[in-house]
């Protein structure tokens, strides 16, 4: 039957213990190195809510930052996300879960740059 066999030594699972490629999982661990803001999920009507707020936050503040929106599972789950939509700063995720308001996400922005 093989219920209780050993697990075959060639296969690894991920940080979401899904079946990412080695592959998947370097593509994953570079994109959290960058700098810049993101935004994660999957382009529901929430995502883009907190995208359109982030970006009035970066209008309002003067910075020339692009957004990115990542969608594909097994980046958002590289940064640890299993709640969206996620707000992530400079290499930081600093809200999941919830729609930010303009001024939230402003107010996160600038604490996570006010660090460097």
């Amino acid at each position: 039957m093989g219920l209780f066999g050993k697990k075959e030594k060639g296969t690894a699972s991920c940080c979401c213990k899904c079946s990412c490629s080695s592959q998947e999982m370097a593509q994953a661990v570079a994109s959290k190195a960058t700098a810049g803001v993101k935004v994660l999920g999957s382009g529901c009507a929430k995502c883009n809510a907190l995208e359109e707020a982030v970006r009035a936050a970066l209008v309002e503040l003067n910075m020339d930052t692009t957004i990115e929106h990542v969608t594909d599972f097994a980046q958002i789950a590289g940064y640890g996300v299993m709640t969206t939509p996620a707000l992530v700063v400079d290499g930081k995720v600093v809200s999941y879960g919830k729609v930010l308001k303009k001024e939230e996400a402003k107010s996160l922005i600038q604490k996570v740059r006010a660090q460097k």
